[in-house]
């Protein structure tokens, strides 16, 4: 459940002074807009909003004042109240695309997802690259049951923020649940084509079921032994399960069908590597599998270890700095960069990659098991089947 708060987009209310002589009024609000600032900023949220509800009695018209007063109602959890004050606001002033998003917010916490939908949509299109607004539409989408519109923000999201494991998490489970709707419409169409134990198979192999996986992509390969893909499903599966001859096996028949297929040609180099077997020969499937693919950097990461066993760091280092201008965040790349320093005599970069590395690990780490504290804990508030 994402942390309900706030991203608050406070457009703060801005008084510039001027040599005019200002009237009584005038010096109450700023007097009263201080005193707000003030209380907020000890913490006081309900003298905050105390005074902005005095601001707003003299100045009934001035838009910033609801949007900063639904904010610190929304701080205080009175997601009803803010709701109520925003939508005055807006009415006064409609372009104001934080007051906006901080009513979507108010809705969606009341469970109120068609007119939150409506409001942070309209938030979006005032401002289309904030970032927040975008994640609380998302949730919603997914509430309303639109996992193919909330996919698509969340995609969106993740190409900004490439690095944020919440979205990444959301992204997964939206395609869990298309995958399931995908696989109750392909049984009620036939329960034994090849495309039902496919899909079957990719659902339990992400929930790490692989034993099942291989069941079901079993099944796939006996009824479509031809098709493109099959020998490569079945062939994931075992190399996933370390099974490397039968991944091998099925990568080469998967070849056969189809011979562009990259990923089955760089795994083919990988198995190699990883058994520290025939370099040259994983060096010449790893360079198939990038002619193909330019762009797959776990093959650059692979090349370069093939490299640096025969002896040729620095050309290891050129592969390893691609991947990481693609993927600085992915923690092997500066392992295998470190022992590329260290092979070069170039200590202090090598530590300070394998330094890297750890933190990287370590924030993995701790984003997966805050990930399963989540799942756990919506699971424990799910209803009873």
């Amino acid at each position: 459940m994402l942390q309900a708060l706030v991203f608050v987009l406070l457009a703060c209310l801005a008084y510039t002074p001027s040599a005019a002589p200002q009237s009584e009024p005038e010096t109450q609000v700023e007097k009263l807009y201080a005193e707000a600032k003030a209380a907020e900023a000890a913490g006081d949220l309900t003298a905050a909003s105390t005074k902005y509800e005095a601001i707003l009695q003299i100045s009934p018209r001035l838009g910033a004042a609801y949007n900063n007063l639904g904010a610190l109602y929304i701080k205080e959890r009175e997601y009803q109240k803010a709701a109520a004050v925003l939508e005055k606001g807006l009415k006064i002033d409609p372009k104001m695309p934080s007051a906006s998003a901080l009513l979507g917010v108010s809705l969606y916490e009341m469970a109120e997802y068609t007119r939150a939908r409506t409001a942070l949509e309209s938030a979006l299109r005032s401002n289309p690259k904030d970032d927040n607004a975008e994640l609380f539409l998302a949730n919603d989408l997914i509430k309303l049951d639109e996992l193919t519109l909330a996919a698509d923000h969340l995609r969106k999201l993740a190409q900004r923020q490439p690095n944020n494991s919440e979205i990444w998490y959301l992204l997964g489970k939206v395609h869990m649940k298309l995958s399931e709707e995908a696989l109750i419409k392909l049984n009620s169409i036939d329960p034994n084509s090849v495309w039902a134990h496919e899909i079957s198979g990719e659902m339990m192999e992400s929930m790490e079921n692989h034993d099942g996986a291989l069941l079901e992509y079993k099944k796939a390969v006996e009824l479509a032994p031809h098709q493109p893909g099959t020998h490569y499903l079945l062939g994931n599966d075992y190399w996933a399960l370390k099974m490397l001859e039968p991944a091998i096996e099925q990568f080469k028949l998967e070849l056969e069908n189809d011979p562009w297929n990259c990923q089955a040609r760089w795994k083919i180099g990988n198995i190699l590597v990883d058994e520290h077997a025939e370099p040259e020969q994983a060096l010449a499937e790893i360079d198939k599998a990038l002619a193909l693919c330019p762009n797959l950097m776990q093959a650059r990461v692979d090349r370069a270890r093939v490299v640096l066993d025969l002896d040729r760091p620095a050309e290891a280092v050129a592969e390893l700095e691609i991947a990481e201008k693609a993927d600085p965040a992915e923690p092997s790349i500066h392992f295998v960069l470190a022992k590329a320093y260290r092979a070069l005599g170039k200590t202090q970069q090598a530590q300070a990659e394998m330094k890297l590395f750890s933190k990287l690990e370590e924030s993995a780490r701790t984003s997966t098991t805050e990930r399963a504290k989540q799942f756990m804990q919506e699971k424990a508030a799910a209803p009873p089947n």
